[in-house]
């Protein structure tokens, strides 16, 4: 698979995730909703470093994979980039969290958590795209 298939695929399976997220929260399925989310700016950011002509580590951390696009950007995308971790520092420790909490914690998410973390999630790859 060439880098630029490998992108391409990234990008539709984080859209994949994306609209799953959207179904399950119709649907009341907050904590499956959150980690779909997680699922999804994960592979977007990675799908972003790849196409820097990066490889892109074997995170699963949004914030650390945000870091590393705004080191491989210029001065004012980094500063965006930046921008966008301090302004959703809280809700991307959300997102980590659910990775883990999905599996192996018995953690509630609320139908407004969810929302919320749906357009942090649409805000970031809106402005790191």
């Amino acid at each position: 698979m060439s880098r630029r298939d490998e992108v391409e695929h990234l990008m539709k399976r984080s859209k994949e995730f994306l609209e799953t997220s959207e179904y399950q929260i119709r649907s009341g399925f907050y904590g499956l909703a959150v980690f779909s989310l997680e699922q999804a700016l994960q592979l977007y950011l990675k799908s972003r470093i790849l196409a820097n002509g990066v490889e892109y580590p074997k995170t699963r951390s949004a914030r650390s994979l945000l870091e590393m696009l705004s080191d491989l950007s210029g001065e004012d995308r980094k500063s965006a980039i930046r921008s966008l971790l301090d302004r959703y520092l809280l809700e991307l420790g959300m997102l980590e969290d659910a990775y883990i909490t999905s599996r192996c914690v018995m953690r509630e998410f609320k139908r407004e958590e969810a929302e919320r973390l749906l357009d942090v999630v649409k805000r970031v790859m809106e402005d790191v795209a």
